[in-house]
């Protein structure tokens, strides 16, 4: 079986994708607080909430992001 080597920079680079897809997950939730005037205590509260809607939008990022690649790549076979 072949071994799979990850660099570190591709580790460090997707983890900071993840840490901005939380981030946007928290700027909804912010964004709903306000709009609905409600506590800010849901900041802490709603927090799991808030980490898996952000793990939600890594893996469709993720999807787009795989999407893309493969379409790239198939035009770049057809041209080349």
């Amino acid at each position: 079986m072949k071994n799979i080597i990850i660099p570190g920079r591709r580790i460090a680079r997707e983890l900071l994708i993840l840490i901005g897809c939380v981030v946007i997950a928290l700027v909804v939730n912010i964004y709903a607080i306000l709009k609905y005037k409600t506590e800010w205590k849901e900041l802490v509260t709603t927090l799991h909430i808030t980490i898996v809607l952000g793990v939600i939008i890594y893996i469709a990022l993720g999807i787009v992001r795989l999407i893309l690649a493969g379409a790239a790549r198939l035009f770049r076979r057809k041209v080349g």
